[in-house]
């Protein structure tokens, strides 16, 4: 784990922002940055030991962001609707390339983007490698995804060469980990749906993943930051397991003794396959160290008996 870091984590009040925030604000002066529209998100983010800095990616203004940090965490992403793709942009991509300018002084920035950028292929269980092809995809959850993080990765790569910035950018997979709804991850949301009784509706069926664990993610991060170079770096982040969304569902029906009802409605364009290579992720970090069988019925038990964290 990171320690003796002056670290500015973006979306800090998100659900992995937030996470890793905690975690490093043990060993490290960490900073949030998120808009802090809420007074109780900075309440929360001080309690875990974050010093909140309220901005707004649409429109930055990094006056009292401080220049002198060593490592930038890029968390922060906005989903917004098929009619919104240049504000999507402005605050997905232009706003962390003005923010990397801002902060040209890093040691290492973690810029986190999503296998959402790769064009789906036939095969929905070819490992998505970093050298496929991208932008042909559509992400019928948000729209406005893939291209801005595809521009996201853009800007990311400008500043990492002009500003000689040392720069890794993560595609991250499907994540799951403790909370409720969108804030579990998607296996999550899906569990509850199934132990509510209702339909899983989805586009593709088995619909296979490479799910990693929240706490897996906080744990790679130093591991990612030393591949961190200039010109930036690319990896997937993706756990070693390929889980079909049938399968998990599957799983929730055998430990409550249901039936799970997974209703498929096609859409064309929508990516049947998010199976990500990992084998670049595994040379820096070694193995994830949890079992998404093991882990899930945890996140299952704490979820019935109430202890889930939100």
């Amino acid at each position: 784990m990171l320690k003796n870091e002056k670290i500015l984590v973006t979306g800090a009040t998100g659900t992995l922002g937030s996470m890793v925030g905690r975690a490093l604000a043990k060993e490290n002066e960490v900073w949030g940055l998120a808009r802090y529209a809420d007074p109780l998100t900075i309440e929360r983010s001080q309690r875990d030991g974050i010093r909140p800095l309220a901005v707004d990616m649409a429109l930055p203004d990094f006056a009292s962001t401080p220049q002198d940090f060593t490592c930038l965490l890029h968390f922060a992403h906005t989903r917004l609707g098929a009619d919104a793709f240049p504000e999507a942009v402005r605050v997905n991509a232009v706003g962390p390339g003005l923010l990397m300018q801002h902060c040209r002084k890093l040691k290492a920035t973690l810029v986190v983007s999503s296998t959402a950028v790769y064009t789906p292929q036939a095969d929905i269980w070819h490992p998505l490698a970093e050298g496929d092809p991208i932008g042909g995809a559509f992400a019928p959850w948000a729209p406005t995804s893939p291209a801005s993080k595809l521009s996201l990765e853009a800007t990311s790569k400008l500043a990492a060469e002009a500003f000689g910035i040392p720069t890794v950018i993560a595609r991250l997979n499907t994540t799951y980990g403790p909370g409720r709804g969108a804030k579990g991850g998607m296996p999550v949301m899906d569990m509850e749906t199934v132990l509510r009784g209702d339909p899983v509706r989805t586009f593709a069926d088995p619909y296979p993943h490479s799910p990693i664990h929240f706490e897996d993610i906080v744990e790679q991060i130093e591991a990612l930051l030393s591949a961190a170079s200039a010109p930036a770096t690319l990896i997937n982040w993706c756990g070693d397991e390929v889980v079909t969304q049938r399968e998990w569902c599957e799983m929730v029906g055998s430990f409550a003794g249901v039936t799970p009802d997974l209703q498929v409605q096609p859409l064309a364009g929508a990516p049947c396959g998010n199976v990500g290579d990992n084998r670049q992720r595994l040379a820096l970090t070694g193995p994830c160290k949890r079992r998404f069988s093991s882990a899930y019925r945890e996140l299952y038990d704490a979820l019935i008996t109430g202890a889930a964290r939100v």
